[in-house]
């Protein structure tokens, strides 16, 4: 079959591998109708995660049909059409026992693409089969369904409810990419007063206020300025860091408030400076954290319900043999307006 091969720091193919087999009990072997390009990868290619190895199938977002499934597997069966998560669970350790799936001490965790083959591929094999694939609705189409393998649960849970978005607040979101603007989407569940969106891009800019932002920025604005004006002179209840920069979370720290919230969701290939010279005296909690998809159900049931608009999101469509074009337009956002690229196999719909 064809897969995405990463090949050391910068290098990547679209080449033949080996297919895909059952390994354990409790795998199941997925055809990949649809699936998306993270700016996780990104990283990857750019050497910011080491333990990557050269050879190495990348991608951990992917809906697929089921073909094959271990002995062990109860919940899933051929033929099924799935979302496969970017968090695979065992469901056993202590971790998964609680919800923290992202944590997994069975083998589980974020593999796909990391430390296992990952789904930029024809198919793939995905351990834990039962805990770690959702049969989709029929009415959920697949270019919907994959956003909520990694970005509407990682924006959620590491961004929303980490940071307790409460009604009323005054939310902080810098970064309008894909992780920022399923931040956007998934706040204003909580019915918050005021969601500001900062980010250089003017594209990107007009597509937050599109989705419901209250107020979109530039870096040359005075974000100060109108945050004071937003909160009597309080500052953010709430920022989020979707970008993954150290000026962009030295940034949030500056403002939000006393007692509010500074949640990180990007992803950092460098150090930042935690300032607690001024954040010490001012009960500021920070939060970090990986995802662990214990939301995507409840996602899944309000995307078919009709109550979470995903719509926007997916600027780029191309055929799976294609990858190599849709890095290339994926990586280069400034020039090509890319938020998310969505690849379809021959299954896709």
């Amino acid at each position: 079959m064809k897969a995405l091969v990463y090949s050391g720091s910068g290098r990547r193919s679209w080449t033949d591998v080996p297919d895909p087999v059952l390994v354990d009990p409790e795998d199941a072997v997925v055809q990949v109708d649809a699936v998306t390009i993270c700016g996780t990868d990104l990283h990857i290619l750019g050497g910011d995660v080491p333990e990557v190895e050269s050879g190495r199938v990348l991608g951990h977002e992917a809906v697929g049909t089921v073909l094959q499934v271990g002995s062990g597997v109860r919940q899933v069966a051929v033929g099924d059409r799935v979302l496969v998560s970017c968090i695979s669970s065992c469901g056993r350790c202590r971790f998964c026992r609680i919800g923290q799936y992202g944590q997994c001490l069975g083998g589980g965790g974020w593999i796909l693409g990391h430390t296992i083959d990952g789904t930029q591929a024809e198919r793939v094999r995905v351990p834990y089969a039962d805990n770690s694939l959702h049969v989709l609705p029929p009415r959920v189409s697949d270019e919907d369904a994959v956003l909520l393998a990694d970005i509407l649960p990682t924006s959620y849970e590491v961004g929303v409810l980490a940071a307790q978005v409460s009604p009323g607040d005054t939310v902080v979101i810098v970064g309008a990419g894909p992780i920022g603007l399923a931040a956007l989407i998934t706040s204003r569940l909580f019915s918050p007063s005021a969601v500001i969106v900062v980010d250089s891009s003017p594209a990107r800019r007009e597509t937050a206020a599109a989705l419901g932002a209250d107020v979109v920025c530039g870096p040359d604005d005075d974000l100060r300025a109108i945050i004071s004006d937003r909160t009597g002179c309080l500052g953010a209840d709430v920022t989020i860091e979707a970008v993954g920069r150290p000026e962009t979370f030295e940034l949030c720290a500056d403002l939000v408030r006393a007692g509010g919230h500074v949640a990180n969701v990007g992803v950092h290939g460098a150090p930042a400076t935690l300032h607690l010279e001024s954040l010490w005296i001012k009960d500021v909690t920070i939060t970090t954290g990986l995802v662990d998809t214990r939301t995507t159900p409840l996602l899944l049931r309000m995307l078919a319900e009709g109550k979470l608009d995903v719509s926007g999101l997916v600027t780029h469509r191309f055929g799976l043999d294609e990858m190599q074009d849709a890095y290339d337009v994926f990586s280069r956002p400034q020039e090509s307006q890319a938020l998310k690229v969505v690849l379809f196999g021959e299954g896709g719909i």
